[in-house]
């Protein structure tokens, strides 16, 4: 599916409490890290994932190097991908053997896998591709609107 409708991105915005960010990047210029910052900063607890910087902490969580590597107990119920497309099937299989819980996979923008997505939704998690979910956000809770740009949300029109 690449037509997502704003009530589709919404509930599964206001669905994801726990976010596992595949990639992330611990340099605050880079969009992996202010997406990641922002989701926190939203009330969404998000677990860093990046090898490099396994064993570092980042938003108050310990930065894991896979999706395997986080603790059992730890609830995901989303994995936002910040990896090159053809990183993304062993991504989303890990994801689905690690989170019994899990219920959606984002790719963000850039990235898509229609083999890996339509073996996700065959397991029943909803997928998003080619998008942010901080532009979603943004545009659909109406926060866009204060950097000027009409989001077609609040309106003054009757």
């Amino acid at each position: 599916m690449s037509d997502y409708s704003d009530p589709y991105l919404r509930k599964l915005l206001t669905r994801a409490q726990n976010i596992a960010v595949v990639g992330v990047s611990l340099n605050p210029v880079r969009p992996s890290y202010y997406v990641a910052r922002y989701l926190g900063r939203k009330g969404k607890r998000v677990i860093p994932v990046n090898p490099v910087a396994a064993g570092e902490t980042l938003f108050g969580e310990t930065v894991y190097a896979s999706l395997s590597d986080i603790p059992a107990d730890t609830k995901v119920d989303m994995v936002d991908i910040f990896r090159r497309s053809e990183f993304v099937p062993p991504i989303v299989d890990e994801a689905m053997e690690s989170f019994p819980g899990l219920k959606t996979v984002w790719m963000q923008i850039g990235v898509s896998h229609a083999e890996a997505a339509a073996k996700a939704e065959a397991a029943g998690l909803d997928v998003v591709q080619n998008r942010c979910p901080k532009i979603e956000y943004q545009r659909l809770f109406g926060e866009l609107r204060m950097g000027g740009f009409n989001t077609g949300i609040i309106s003054s029109k009757l």
